[in-house]
């Protein structure tokens, strides 16, 4: 399912459009995810809610937690990648921090990780992963385009990424309870964990 600044294909289902027939609101959307991520999204029913939700996201006040399967074995339990990152070729370098963390590995080559980006910046988890040398299992953008078929094949993944939104931590900005938003794993990530 895509969102509608993904520019849809005529077959694409929209989330918004699901959500608001299933729940007959409109609703509006306070993020995005890739394409190919899975996992958490957040809409508001209330166009004054979703604007203090907005401003939440651009202070920073959301903390958002991923989870990916990596090509790879990193060196270290925990680490940061603060790679500054442009969005293309021709906009300046940005900060961006992303903190990673081992989960599990996965024998013989993979390994569950935990990504929790402090900034915001375009495929900012997928390509501080690609600077460290350990691709996300499925990304075509980032990783090699062989070993990316190589590992679907391998794995009985297909095709898809395998990084999922896992949860978003925050403030409702009403009632101002503490929330956390969790998305049950992704079925593909669990395929591929020891029993």
């Amino acid at each position: 399912m895509v969102i509608p600044s993904d520019k849809p294909q005529p077959d694409d289902e929209v989330t918004m459009k699901i959500l608001r027939d299933q729940i007959s609101q409109q609703v509006h959307p306070i993020h995005r995810l890739d394409r190919p991520t899975s996992g958490v999204l957040l809409f508001a029913t209330d166009r004054d809610v979703a604007r203090e939700l907005h401003f939440a996201f651009e202070r920073h006040e959301v903390h958002k937690t991923y989870l990916a399967v990596i090509d790879g074995f990193p060196d270290q339990d925990q680490w940061n990648c603060r790679e500054p990152l442009a969005k293309n070729d021709t906009s300046e370098a940005k900060p961006a921090e992303t903190h990673f963390r081992i989960l599990q590995e996965i024998p013989p080559e993979l390994t569950l990780i935990e990504a929790s980006p402090k900034s915001g910046r375009f495929h900012q988890i997928r390509r501080h992963l690609a600077l460290d040398k350990l691709p996300i299992v499925g990304d075509y953008r980032y990783a090699e385009i062989e070993r990316c078929n190589q590992l679907g094949a391998k794995y009985g993944i297909g095709t898809r990424m395998l990084l999922q939104a896992k949860s978003l931590k925050l403030q409702h900005p009403v009632t101002k309870e503490d929330l956390t938003i969790e998305a049950p794993l992704d079925p593909r990530i669990q395929k591929l964990l020891p029993s």
